[in-house]
């Protein structure tokens, strides 16, 4: 699914700060610019209409809109999040919505084959494969450290998506990448495990629903 973002963002215009400019101008209002935000998501509980996602995708939005594969469009809101975990609970009406099963991360071993879902770019849902190259990593992203890393092409706008097994199950949520200069994938990945979201931290323990997937 597609998660766009609208938001404000305050301008720090330092010339209009300058005593020189105040004496001919007075003190100016700070200023504000649009900013527009991209990403993707799962949906983990059907009968809840809730979708995880990486809390950055959705941090400072003023409007969410999730775009299902179907075509159907919500506006979501945001019913819990942990920043320092960089995870997000969204919520949209639940009409005939199909939850994806949560997979066991702790039995991942490297060379494992997975499927990474996105929507990179927001050219729409797109899915890659490739295999899970190292475990507990600690890129240094966030205050979770224990990332999955995998090759399979994980390209701007696919923060928040799944990885999955080969039997379709939720494994990771994408998270980061490490690339060069203009966003492009150097096959470098880092998706959070399945297993510490099913815990649930305590910023989204609240909601169950991280631990019931229907």
């Amino acid at each position: 699914m597609n998660i766009a973002t609208e938001g404000r963002q305050p301008i720090n215009d330092s010339l209009l700060n300058d005593p020189f400019f105040k004496r001919f101008f007075g003190d100016t209002p700070p200023g504000e610019r649009q900013i527009n935000g991209t990403g993707s998501g799962v949906i983990i509980h059907a009968q809840r209409g809730h979708i995880l996602t990486n809390s950055h995708v959705v941090e400072s939005a003023d409007a969410i809109h999730v775009t299902l594969k179907d075509g159907r469009k919500y506006l979501a809101e945001v019913v819990g999040i942990d920043p320092r975990a960089d995870l997000a609970v969204l919520q949209i009406p639940a009409e005939r919505l199909t939850a994806m099963r949560f997979g066991d991360s702790d039995r991942l071993r490297v060379g494992d084959f997975v499927v990474a879902i996105g929507n990179p770019y927001s050219i729409g849902q797109t899915v890659t494969s490739g295999i899970i190259s190292a475990l507990h990593r600690n890129p240094g992203i966030s205050e979770y450290e224990n990332f999955i890393q995998t090759d399979a092409p994980i390209n701007l706008g696919n923060s928040g998506g799944p990885l999955v097994n080969l039997s379709g199950e939720l494994i990771g949520i994408n998270t980061a990448i490490l690339g060069d200069q203009g966003g492009g994938n150097l096959g470098i990945g880092f998706a959070v495990q399945s297993i510490p979201l099913r815990a649930s931290s305590p910023k989204l323990s609240n909601m169950e629903a991280l631990n019931v997937v229907s």
